[in-house]
């Protein structure tokens, strides 16, 4: 029998509104509210964890807002997020208690794509340390619903991790015993006291939009590329509104 990693049929992306991005930021940048946010005296922590194939850099721009409006952040410590989910998941655990540790209260997680299905398993397993959760453009539903493109590179990856090159994912991983509670956690329900968010963009060039759609989650709709959610105006409104809700519970 033949792995998902192999056998998946992809559907056809849009993939020319990835090219949005540049137009993204520059307007990003222009926005006051980001340039200068209003600073929060108890701005939550936020552990940051990137998408595949991306490193800690590509979440730069949102770490540095984060940091101008008052918020501790932390990265995944990733710089190319291609390795076996669990392992990731192992790591960023570490990272999220020393975290939630210095903040001495519940942090927020913020995924991009791949990164907000680490981030999710993360909620679920850790829900005392996690007060809310924002999963941009993530395929949780089915991580394999991606255009052809993507496909060709998860693929790629999983034919260099059966070969044996270290740190990244191989087939195994897909069906195997190596992420077998990954995938069972990925599915699971989000806890009651963690306030998850599933964003997502009908424009998406990359995922499936429709994959996006975590039951367990509120669901936001914006119009964004898939690499610019990101630097993307619309979710920099929905990550403050997620953050000031997340403050006010430990504020009142």
């Amino acid at each position: 029998m033949r792995s998902p990693l192999t056998q998946r049929e992809a559907v056809d992306p849009r993939l020319r509104g990835e090219l949005r991005y540049g137009l993204e930021l520059a307007q990003l940048a222009a926005d006051p509210r980001f340039l200068r946010p209003r600073r929060q005296a108890s701005a939550a922590s936020v552990l940051l964890v990137p998408g595949f194939m991306a490193g800690d850099p590509s979440l730069g721009v949102l770490a540095g807002w984060l940091r101008r409006r008052g918020s501790r952040t932390a990265a995944a410590g990733l710089r190319l997020n291609v390795d076996c989910s669990e392992r990731i998941v192992t790591g960023l655990q570490a990272r999220l208690r020393r975290l939630a540790l210095r903040a001495q209260r519940p942090v927020v997680i913020v995924g991009q794509s791949r990164g907000g299905e680490l981030a999710r398993v993360l909620a679920v397993r850790n829900p005392q340390l996690v007060g809310a959760l924002v999963m941009l453009g993530s395929p949780v539903l089915d991580p394999l619903d991606v255009g052809p493109g993507t496909l060709r590179a998860v693929q790629t990856i999983a034919r260099l991790g059966d070969l044996g090159v270290p740190r990244m994912f191989s087939t195994s991983c897909g069906d195997g015993p190596c992420c077998e509670q990954f995938r069972t956690d990925l599915a699971a329900p989000l806890p009651e006291s963690v306030h998850a968010h599933a964003v997502y963009s009908k424009t998406d060039g990359i995922v499936s939009w429709r994959a996006c759609l975590d039951p367990y989650a509120t669901h936001v709709e914006v119009d964004s590329s898939h690499c610019g959610m990101s630097v993307n105006r619309a979710v920099y409104r929905v990550l403050t509104e997620v953050l000031e809700d997340e403050e006010r519970r430990w504020t009142g």
